[in-house]
């Protein structure tokens, strides 16, 4: 490796550093500040519905770059992979507006109040704490997941094929992993959405 490319290495390890600390940072920051229509009367219901969209064609490009690496088709595996990062971005970009404008929808809120209170616990039964597993999995893997896709990118952009292939066989799983269990948060949630 020549220097050129060991000082763009550092570099690029630094934004990719920084944007793995802004980015959970951002995201953590919603769940502290209260969402009351901070952008005025601007309606963001229908962004939970294309961010399970998303996350689903994100599942979907993961599956059939897989599979197209796994059968020698690189260009094409080129092309899913820089979809999948796409239907990823857009989607943290709509999650963050949605979760910046709108209150969070509680697990079991039958009567969509925003609270649950005792009887809808009940109600939701065991199905709560699944769901509540499934969800920080997810919220921590998602996190874990940012850098290991950056540096996954930036080893295949920048042709570091073995460095790639290290990276990517933990970053795989995580991603497919993350992006699969949005989809199943979105659907064991949306009943209690307004």
């Amino acid at each position: 490796m020549n220097i050129s490319v060991e000082k763009n290495n550092g570099k690029i390890t630094l934004i990719i550093g920084i944007l793995s600390v802004a980015i959970p940072l951002v995201v953590a920051l919603l769940l502290f500040v209260p969402q009351s229509g901070k952008l005025g009367s601007l309606d963001v219901s229908i962004l939970p519905h294309i961010n399970a969209f998303l996350n689903t064609a994100t599942f979907c490009c993961l599956m059939a770059a897989f599979y197209a690496i796994k059968n020698g088709q690189v260009l094409i595996h080129k092309k899913l992979m820089m979809s999948a990062f796409v239907f990823s971005s857009i989607f943290l970009v709509s999650y963050v507006l949605y979760h910046f404008q709108a209150p969070s929808t509680p697990f079991g809120d039958l009567n969509h109040d925003k609270v649950l209170d005792e009887a809808e616990k009940i109600a939701a039964g065991t199905s709560r704490y699944v769901y509540l597993f499934i969800l920080l999995t997810h919220i921590i893997l998602a996190v874990v997941v940012v850098p290991l896709v950056l540096f996954a990118f930036f080893f295949a952009l920048s042709d570091q094929k073995e460095k790639h292939k290290k990276m990517v066989r933990f970053t795989f799983p995580i991603w497919a992993y993350v992006a699969f269990t949005g989809v199943l948060v979105y659907l064991m949630i949306s009943q209690y959405y307004a």
